[in-house]
């Protein structure tokens, strides 16, 4: 039974940057400056007109393959047209975007198929199973650590598993304030089903607009009001999973002391140990209010330090974040305003309260009282400028990689004792990777989503694109992580790992972590067709 679906299907996203290509930014001459004489950046060579430009290489699986998906999903439901095809290649992370504008679409999977039932998504995992088929599950193919590429040279073929199709409220429990919702359902859509109820999850990751309710669960996503709302993974309380090996089902309760938390197995598993098909999430009254405030301290130390009382000490915002002096210094909190002059320095704190009229009264004086003590300034417009363009950031990468920019973002999570030596390690080696390769950096970075006990630390890099941009990036990467397993920090907070934070995360995990998690897969996925090579490394 479905409570209700979207009204209109959600538009495809650019196929050489992020979103919709008409919300990427012209840049002003002061920044093409900025870009020239402080970076020196040359303009690449141009991206290609069309996406019938780019190459693909032939098609692996067979018409019985192909017929035999179809039998399950219907004809109309699975495709291998180039346009499809080249739309489920690989993330948005900047390598991604690079790749294909330099006319590389390895990756590029066989077949898309549209599943649109539990029960479809089993047969074709059975399928799959049985004819060594690849299976990339695929939500808004908004993963910037390359969670969609998977290592499959010794499989038959490769689908991408979209979950558009699955997008349905299905079930309101009013009583217990839970939703079970399907996958497919993007950022917008669900909370526009929701607000029509008059709840909302809560849940505004940068990558709100594409990304799905699966991505985010698959990925335990982040959003930008995780002070007030949590992360997500902290409000899927059930789950419904497709298998090769058959159906998983987790959370009967809000807490239970049943064994181990098998929703935990899936909550980050990156749709390696099977696809999720339907989420019981918690949520939240939709607010009647909600105001944005700024904030300046004199450095980011001391921005830092008041952070973290509020965090542990309370009263805590609905948004926190805190920009260092050279996010500050860009205006990258609002990059509609990149380049401009600074009015002030200092560090920017954004705060965001939700609620009704006297919820709000009592905890915006609360938080002005915590800050004031703690040494900020009131900056009254910050706020509001902030969160009208709080999508607009990777949208501004696009224009920057057309005019030849290399721009990438990394992040990690520690204590709050770590966190001041992380942040100077990380910044030190992007920093001596990219000057040693001949492009000196820009490094930017804010501290958000916080815990009483640690935060994380948010990364912008910007140089000029070097003969190899990808090479270049993935060298500085790498450097970082090191940089960040020796500081005592995490490989991820919310990006996920992919492919891309792999080694790192098999140091963090430990061996014998490594192995009892490849037990787990073995039971579940035996062949190994759920995306091979993201999360663990690819099977002898």
């Amino acid at each position: 039974m479905t409570l209700a679906r979207p009204s209109a299907a959600y538009p495809d996203p650019s196929w050489w940057g992020w979103g919709d290509e008409a919300e990427v930014p012209v840049l002003s001459q002061s920044v093409r400056r900025l870009l020239e004489d402080g970076l020196g950046v040359r303009a690449p060579a141009p991206r290609p007109d069309s996406i019938e430009d780019l190459p693909l290489a032939p098609l692996r699986l067979s018409g019985d393959a192909v017929g035999a998906l179809a039998e399950v999903a219907g004809e109309q439901n699975v495709t291998s047209e180039p346009e499809a095809r080249l739309r489920h290649t690989g993330g948005k992370s900047t390598p991604d975007l690079l790749r294909l504008r330099a006319l590389d679409t390895t990756g590029a999977p066989d077949a898309v198929v549209l599943p649109g039932s539990h029960d479809e998504v089993l047969e074709l995992l059975r399928i799959c199973s049985e004819r060594a088929i690849a299976v990339v599950p695929y939500g808004g193919g908004t993963s910037v650590v390359g969670g969609l590429e998977p290592a499959a040279d010794r499989f038959t073929g490769v689908v991408a598993l979209d979950l558009r199709r699955m997008n349905a409220l299905v079930a309101l429990d009013d009583e217990s304030q839970l939703a079970v919702l399907e996958p497919g359902l993007r950022g917008p859509e669900a909370e526009a089903l929701l607000r029509e109820r008059g709840y909302t999850i809560g849940h505004f990751p940068q990558s709100f607009e594409y990304a799905t309710l699966g991505g985010f669960a698959a990925t335990r996503s982040s959003g930008q009001a995780s002070a007030g709302y949590g992360r997500f993974d902290d409000l899927v309380l059930a789950l419904r999973v497709a298998t090769p090996q058959g159906t998983v089902e987790t959370g009967r309760a809000p807490k239970t002391a049943a064994g181990p938390d098998l929703r935990q197995l899936f909550l980050g598993s990156e749709g390696t140990l099977g696809v999720i098909t339907a989420l019981t999430v918690e949520l939240r009254r939709a607010p009647q209010l909600t105001v944005y405030d700024g904030w300046r301290f004199p450095s980011f130390a001391e921005g830092m330090r008041a952070l973290r009382v509020l965090a542990q000490d309370g009263p805590m915002p609905t948004v926190l974040r805190l920009s260092d002096e050279a996010e500050t210094a860009l205006s990258l909190a609002a990059p509609d305003s990149l380049g401009e002059p600074p009015e002030v320095g200092g560090c920017l704190v954004i705060v965001g309260h939700e609620g009704s009229a006297e919820e709000l009264s009592s905890r915006v004086a609360g938080v002005k009282w915590a800050l004031e003590r703690s040494g900020a300034d009131r900056d009254r417009n910050a706020g509001e400028q902030w969160a009208q363009a709080r999508y607009h950031g990777p949208y501004l990468r696009d224009a920057l990689l057309d005019a030849g920019a290399l721009v990438e973002t990394l992040e990690t999570v520690a204590f709050w004792s770590r966190l001041p030596a992380l942040y100077e390690a990380v910044s030190r080696a992007l920093r001596d990777s990219l000057t040693g390769q001949g492009t000196p950096p820009v490094i930017l970075c804010h501290v958000s989503h916080l815990y009483r006990s640690g935060a994380s630390l948010y990364f912008t890099v910007a140089c000029a694109q070097a003969d190899d941009p990808v090479g270049q990036w993935r060298t500085a990467k790498r450097t970082a992580a090191d940089a960040i397993m020796a500081a005592g920090g995490s490989i991820t907070h919310h990006h996920g790992v992919g492919t891309d934070h792999r080694p790192w995360y098999e140091l963090e995990t430990g061996a014998l972590g490594v192995r009892a998690l490849r037990a787990v897969k073995a039971e579940l996925d035996p062949s190994g067709i759920l995306n091979p090579g993201v999360l663990l490394a690819p099977a002898d």
